[in-house]
């Protein structure tokens, strides 16, 4: 959507090794602003879905996912990176590869808070190769739970993750899909 687009053209930063810098507005310093919108356009794309449950990894996501849940009036569950000791009781968990920061994560997730009766929506900041969204989806499917769509508030569409998804059918919606980037220009998929 134009607005992410706009906000990424204005405060984003490409860094080296395909490395877009937002911190300054999604996922360091958080403008609620911007992030209520990105709520409202996830709730507007997504309304008729019969939503029960947010789902998202930590941390970068939560923020997106809570906003998203105030339209939704559902709950927001996040699968955890590391185990605490304050989790009990059975989980799910799945390995999730972060590009960032170049390692894998086991992620956790209680299994209490998520049932086959869910109906699910993904949301995360970023989609690159898309290894934290099948992260949840293989959540989801442990749970029997159903993924009724993903929101994703910046896709790197050059990166091939998105385009899988879709191509195994889920209803993937992206604000922006960035389709190349470098020092000196940022290119959206029309």
């Amino acid at each position: 959507m134009k607005f992410m687009e706009d906000r990424i053209l204005k405060d984003g930063q490409v860094r080296p090794g395909h490395i877009l810098k937002v911190d300054s507005f999604l996922n360091h310093q958080l403008d609620i602003s911007l992030l209520s919108e990105v709520g409202k356009a996830f709730y507007d794309r997504f309304k008729d879905k019969g939503i029960t449950r947010i789902l998202t990894v930590e941390a970068s996501g939560i923020a997106i996912a809570c906003m998203t849940a105030e339209y939704f009036q559902v709950p927001v569950i996040f699968a955890k990176k590391s185990k605490s000791q304050n989790l009990d009781g059975d989980l799910f968990t799945s390995v999730v590869h972060s590009y960032t920061y170049g390692i894998d994560n086991t992620v956790t997730l209680a299994k209490k808070f998520l049932s086959a009766n869910d109906r699910v929506l993904i949301v995360d900041d970023f989609l690159a190769n898309g290894k934290a969204v099948n992260g949840l989806i293989d959540i989801c499917g442990q749970a029997g739970a159903e993924v009724a769509g993903i929101g994703i508030a910046i896709e790197k569409g050059f990166q091939g993750g998105g385009d899988d998804l879709r191509a195994r059918g889920y209803d993937l919606f992206s604000l922006a899909v960035v389709d190349e980037m470098n020092a000196d220009s940022i290119k959206f998929r029309s």
